[in-house]
């Protein structure tokens, strides 16, 4: 499923089981999925819900995001497309400066959000919200992730998180035991070679699985490739080091960035012997998959982008 439907199913999982959850969208309840079975709708008539429609007022409804999170005994979120976080920016900034505990819910994450065209696919705001200090950008990559960053944020007491999510159906990646407590690290190894990786290849949300087929696919040929999954570059970082050296060793310098958009934030991981993937100009209209092939992301253009990098 798309990982804005696995963030509906958790939510339907932990906010009955949470009184002080205040959810709400803006204008785009039923695209971002952010309503929860039994939510009562907080209206100027009622005000004992515990969901907002916030209308077309993105920055508006973060605002409001910090007062609640200032005023304290409740945990707000708030839920909009991932390219109209420009439009919440100044407020997000605000609730990182201040340390507080929002969670904003920002779907359709890519060009895979398809036929709405370059207008509504966001590039650059991935990176450019990780350039925020204190905020904490979660791009899971399969509904285990979502679980897992969902339960991050919310525990989290000292910065806002942001979830960014897909539009399109992503396939479920095969986790061990020991992966929930891994995703809470950041980043973390989903799929190791039998043999010492020749290269690795880091991706994030819906990229995964592209670099996960791409190993599979180099292994029939005898090459050792690690995948790792990035849902939280700054949580990764924020690791300590004998844990990112575990990783991402210093000797593995062999390296492809995989991303559905801009490549310059990653090039500081991919190191002077890697590559990045992504985008680095505004998308086209048409189908996800057309899109992503013509931008080679794709299984065969990280297999291609490894094998250049392998020799």
């Amino acid at each position: 499923m798309a990982t804005r439907k696995s963030s509906e199913a958790v939510l339907n999982v932990i906010a009955p089981k949470l009184p002080d959850f205040v959810g709400g969208s803006a204008d785009l309840t039923e695209s971002n999925n952010t309503l929860w079975h039994g939510a009562k709708h907080i209206t100027p008539g009622e005000v004992s819900g515990q969901y907002i429609s916030w209308g077309v007022r993105e920055f508006g409804m973060s605002a409001a995001l910090n007062g609640m999170a200032l005023h304290g005994g409740i945990i707000p979120f708030g839920g909009t497309f991932l390219v109209f976080s420009d439009y919440c920016r100044n407020a997000i900034r605000l609730s990182a400066l201040m340390r507080r505990r929002v969670i904003y819910v920002l779907t359709h994450d890519s060009i895979g959000l398809g036929e709405d065209g370059p207008t509504h696919q966001p590039v650059e705001h991935l990176s450019s919200l990780r350039l925020i200090p204190h905020l904490h950008l979660w791009r899971p990559a399969d509904a285990f992730e979502t679980a897992v960053a969902w339960k991050a944020a919310v525990e989290r007491r000292d910065g806002p998180s942001a979830l960014a999510l897909s539009r399109q159906n992503l396939p479920p990646q095969a986790h061990g035991d020991s992966h929930a407590a891994l995703v809470e690290r950041g980043g973390y190894i989903l799929l190791e070679p039998a043999t010492a990786p020749e290269a690795v290849v880091i991706a994030t949300g819906s990229e995964v699985d592209l670099a996960v087929q791409a190993a599979k696919a180099l292994a029939k040929d005898g090459k050792a490739v690690r995948v790792v999954s990035m849902p939280c570059l700054e949580l990764f970082h924020e690791q300590d080091p004998a844990y990112q050296e575990q990783v991402l060793p210093a000797a593995l310098q062999k390296r492809l960035v995989v991303e559905a958009g801009v490549t310059a934030l990653w090039r500081g991981v991919a190191g002077p012997q890697g590559a990045v993937m992504g985008v680095d100009e505004f998308g086209d209209s048409a189908p996800a998959a057309k899109i992503f092939a013509h931008f080679g992301l794709t299984a065969d253009g990280v297999t291609q982008g490894l094998r250049r990098l392998l020799g």
